[in-house]
């Protein structure tokens, strides 16, 4: 499980590359953008030379630099690729402009032919088990990028597969292309009461081996693992990749206490901890700032963390030892982090 921001919940080197964060960044090129749906617009990146670009997992996501925020923070966001995966030419995303939220779809969204964009290679944590009989791929929405991936890597290497799409009528991005990669093998639909009428049935019969993965809203993501794990498929076999925890409540004020560095840091009611901390000049790791990727991690030493995230399992948050302080916060009045 991951982080996919395909619409927001979120100097030039003669090289072509630049060491950052302890990663390598790509300075590429965009060749082309294209709107595929509404709202959506298509992004091809190239290196300037023309030579290939490193091999990418299907279901992976490269990670853009897309400008500021109002605070003078770099604004990162997460971006699947649809394109195929060996030795490409060109990294492609999609992405879904969100007036209301971080910025980076509207950054990528004013994306011109021509423009240079820093970007990660790739990463992933939502990769095809090689060893399954057969892949239930299921898209909702914009969650189809991702999925795009996967079925090039699945037509690419013969292996058995099948794509569900639920999107709103008149809104399917990169349907065409879905229709000419899968023909028969792509299930579309316009309402939850049509998804819904297939899934239930798809979950019951489909042979021993089978392994499912679903991108696409929260609410899709829990709905469905859950009602395969009812119809017994265990966890091993359920993979899922989120957008992102969307809205919080502010929560209350803490104070979070730094183990080594002896340090208080005051929380304030709607400052997230990890902002907090960085204010006050603490380095945390960190990628999503959604409670998705796990990139900031940080161990607990002691007091209750009220657990917002998408990332920890529910038995690492019964073992409070650990959180994502991008989202998390303290359920009292206090925290000491082994910081």
């Amino acid at each position: 499980m991951t982080l996919v921001s395909d619409s927001d919940s979120d100097s030039d080197s003669d090289s072509g590359a630049a060491v950052r964060d302890g990663g390598t960044a790509l300075a590429l090129t965009v060749t082309e953008v294209a709107a595929v749906g509404r709202d959506v617009r298509h992004v091809r990146l190239a290196d300037r030379t023309g030579g290939p670009l490193p091999s990418f997992t299907p279901g992976s996501h490269i990670v853009l630099s897309c400008g500021h925020h109002a605070d003078g923070r770099p604004r990162r966001n997460s971006y699947s690729l649809t394109g195929a995966e060996f030795e490409p030419h060109s990294y492609s995303i999609s992405v879904r402009l969100d007036e209301h939220g971080r910025g980076g779809s509207r950054w990528v969204h004013d994306l011109a032919v021509g423009d240079l964009v820093e970007v990660s290679t790739p990463r992933s944590a939502f990769a095809p088990v090689l060893t399954a009989r057969h892949h239930m791929l299921v898209a909702g929405g914009i969650g189809v990028t991702p999925i795009l991936s996967h079925v090039r890597a699945a037509i690419r290497w013969g292996r058995s597969f099948e794509v569900h799409y639920t999107f709103r009528e008149g809104d399917g991005p990169h349907l065409d292309e879905l229709r000419d990669l899968c023909s028969d093998r792509l299930h579309t639909y316009h309402t939850p009461e049509q998804f819904w009428a297939a899934m239930d049935p798809a979950l019951l019969d489909r042979p021993l081996g089978t392994h499912l993965y679903v991108c696409g809203p929260s609410g899709l993501i829990e709905d469905l693992a859950g009602r395969a794990r009812n119809a017994g498929w265990p966890d091993a076999r359920i993979h899922y990749e989120h957008f992102g925890v969307g809205d919080l409540d502010p929560g209350s004020p803490f104070t979070a206490h730094l183990r080594r560095a002896g340090l208080d840091i005051d929380v304030e009611s709607g400052v997230s901890l990890l902002d907090a901390l960085e204010a006050r000049g603490v380095a945390i790791p960190n990628l999503c700032r959604q409670g998705v990727c796990g990139e900031c991690r940080t161990s607990v030493a002691d007091g209750a963390v009220e657990h917002r995230d998408l990332y920890l399992t529910a038995a690492e948050k019964d073992a409070g030892d650990c959180m994502m302080p991008c989202v998390s916060r303290a359920a009292g009045s206090r925290l000491e982090l082994e910081l």
